[in-house]
C-alpha cells in the first residue's frame, strides 16, 4: 500500500538513497532540505508523487509551514523518517561549549522539532510511525564523539519514552542505530571539527582527525541497503522499537547489552540494599 513519507535531510547522503528507494517502490514522498534544488538535483527532478519543500530542522515554524505544505498537497503523512543530522568531531575540552551546543541543538531538538509538527497529523490520523534515525554512538560512547555521542544517546532516551505516549493513538515508534555507511556524514558540510586546541591533546587530535578523514567513502555499510531495509521496517504491522543496522553495529550492541548486564551485577553488593529501613 503506498505511503506518505516524510524525510528530512533529503539533499544528500543516506535521506536521497531513502527517498529514492521509497519513489522506486510507489510511495508518495516529502522530501525536505535546507536548500530544496539540491534535493529536487539529487532525486531527479519534479515527480508526480513527490513534494520537495525548504525545512531548516532547528526551526520549529519553518516545520510547522513544511507538516502543513505536506498534508495540503497529500492528505496525510503515514511515516516519519527523522534522518538530517550533522557531526560535530572533536575531544571534549577542543569543542567549544557554542559547538556543543549547535550539536545538540541539530541532533536533538532538530528531530524534535519536526516530530512535534508531525505529531498532531498523526493523532488525527490513528496512525502513523515515527521512525529517527540515531547512531550506534547512540548506544555506545567513543573516542572523538562527545559531542555526536550526547546527542544521539538524548536521541535514544526521548525516542523510547516517546513511545508510550504515543502508542494509545496507533502511532508507533522506532530508533535506528546504524554503523558505519557510506553516507556523507563526514564530508565538509556535515563534519565540524573542534574549534579549540589544547596541548596536551595535539598529538591525538591530528592522528584522529586523519583517521575519520581517511574513512570517509571506504565505510563498510551500503546507504542504498539500509534505506530498503528501513522501508520494509516501516511496513511491518509491528515494527521493533529498536534497529540496529550493520554488520558493524549488531556485535557492538551485543557487546553493549553484556557490558551492562556486568555491571548492574558488579553493583548488587553495594547498590542493592538502598532503601529504607520501612521500605516495603
Amino acid at each position: 500500500m503506498s505511503k506518505v513519507l516524510f524525510i528530512t535531510g533529503a539533499g544528500r547522503g543516506l535521506g536521497v538513497d531513502i527517498a529514492r528507494e521509497a519513489l522506486k517502490a510507489g510511495h508518495r514522498v516529502v522530501a525536505t532540505g535546507r536548500r530544496p534544488e539540491q534535493v529536487v538535483e539529487a532525486l531527479g527532478g519534479e515527480q508526480d508523487n513527490l513534494l520537495v519543500t525548504a525545512l531548516d530542522i532547528t526551526d520549529l515554524d519553518n516545520a510547522h509551514a513544511a507538516v502543513r505544505e505536506a498534508v495540503d498537497r497529500f492528505g496525510r503523512i503515514d511515516v516519519l523518517v527523522n534522518n538530517a543530522a550533522n557531526f560535530y568531531a572533536g575531544y571534549f575540552e577542543e569543542i567549544s561549549d557554542a559547538q556543543m551546543r549547535q550539536q545538540i541543538e541539530t541532533n536533538l531538538f532538530g528531530p524534535m522539532n519536526v516530530t512535534r509538527a508531525v505529531l498532531p497529523v498523526m493523532r488525527g490520523q490513528r496512525d502513523g510511525h515515527v521512525i529517527t534515525v540515531s547512531s550506534i554512538a547512540g548506544l555506545v560512547g567513543q573516542e572523538f564523539c562527545v559531542a555526536y555521542a550526547a546527542a544521539k544517546f538524548g536521541v535514544e532516551g526521548w525516542m523510547e519514552s516517546l513511545r508510550f505516549d504515543v502508542e494509545p493513538f496507533g502511532i508507533r515508534t522506532t530508533v535506528v542505530e546504524p554503523g558505519f555507511f557510506r553516507t556523507e556524514l563526514l564530508v565538509d558540510a556535515s563534519t565540524s571539527w573542534a574549534e579549540l586546541s589544547v596541548d596536551d591533546y595535539a598529538e591525538r587530535t591530528a592522528a584522529t582527525k586523519a583517521a575519520w578523514q581517511s574513512m570517509n567513502g571506504s565505510q563498510a555499510g551500503d546507504p542504498a541497503k539500509l534505506a530498503r531495509a528501513l522501508l520494509a521496517v516501516a511496513e511491518l504491522p509491528q515494527p521493533p522499537q529498536r534497529f540496529v543496522a550493520g554488520s558493524d553495529a549488531i556485535p557492538t550492541a551485543e557487546a553493549k547489552a553484556k557490558e551492562l548486564l556486568a555491571q548492574a551485577e558488579a553493583s548488587r553488593e553495594l547498590g542493592a540494599d538502598l532503601a529504607h529501613d520501612d521500605a516495603a
